[in-house]
């Protein structure tokens, strides 16, 4: 384990989420603390999914914050200046064809380049924590077969990156924008014109049945809004994004 006390790059680890929380459960948490793993054995992903990578392949981060610090409307207020943060960081080296997909993944052209988890402790009302996970495929170019429309920076770019670097460039990035948040919409603006298969017809999944509608933005709350025969609106969990290779 190194550590410089707010980054530290740990060897292997069950999940960088898990590590986070058991450090803010153990009150050796702050602020903007950083914990990067060259391996995860049981990354997590959303839906209760796992994240396998390679070791040293690629960024495996999870940033503690309280939110109580930030000037945030609500919790997608703080989900939305993550995902442009983690856009911004990834267009510097694949290219204005990244796009953010509701409500957390980070996309190139239409594959899976990284995802966002973002797990709240919670006292009663009061949001406490955030611990913030990302992971971004980096050097990686062999995928399990079972992940179908993956990508890394390496397959965009042809180029191998120091894995560890990256992930304090974006440690910081996130650290500065998180700084300048506004209360206002100018956040929800940029999110949703960044916003993959906006104004596109795609085909969506809600209970098992596939459906096909147009993307027309996230409202404010964090919903996603389409239009087809009606408009629909869907909370985060609602529907599943089909895509194939």
């Amino acid at each position: 384990m190194v550590q410089d006390g707010v980054f530290t790059v740990l060897d292997t680890v069950d999940s960088t989420n898990n590590y986070a929380m058991g450090r803010i459960n153990a009150a050796l948490a702050k602020h903007g603390m950083a914990w990067f793993a060259r391996y995860q054995t049981a990354g997590k992903g959303q839906r209760g999914k796992t994240w396998k990578t390679e070791k040293d392949k690629n960024i495996a981060i999870s940033i503690v914050l309280e939110p109580e610090r930030l000037q945030l409307n609500n919790q997608f207020h703080l989900s939305a200046a993550i995902a442009l943060t983690c856009f911004e960081f990834f267009s510097r080296y694949a290219g204005d064809e990244t796009k953010i997909k509701w409500p957390n993944d980070l996309y190139w052209r239409d594959r899976k380049a990284g995802g966002i988890l973002i797990e709240n402790i919670l006292q009663g009302k009061a949001w406490k924590w955030a611990v913030v996970g990302i992971g971004i495929n980096v050097n990686q170019t062999v995928f399990d077969k079972a992940l179908i429309n993956v990508v890394s920076l390496k397959q965009i770019s042809g180029k191998s990156f120091d894995i560890v670097e990256l992930g304090k460039e974006l440690h910081g990035m996130l650290m500065n924008n998180l700084a300048a948040l506004e209360k206002n919409d100018k956040i929800l603006r940029q999110y949703n014109e960044h916003l993959y298969k906006l104004n596109h017809l795609v085909t969506l999944k809600k209970d098992g049945v596939g459906f096909e509608t147009v993307i027309k933005g996230v409202l404010a709350t964090g919903r996603l809004t389409t239009i087809d025969t009606f408009e629909r609106i869907f909370d985060f969990g609602d529907v599943e994004w089909v895509i194939t290779s």
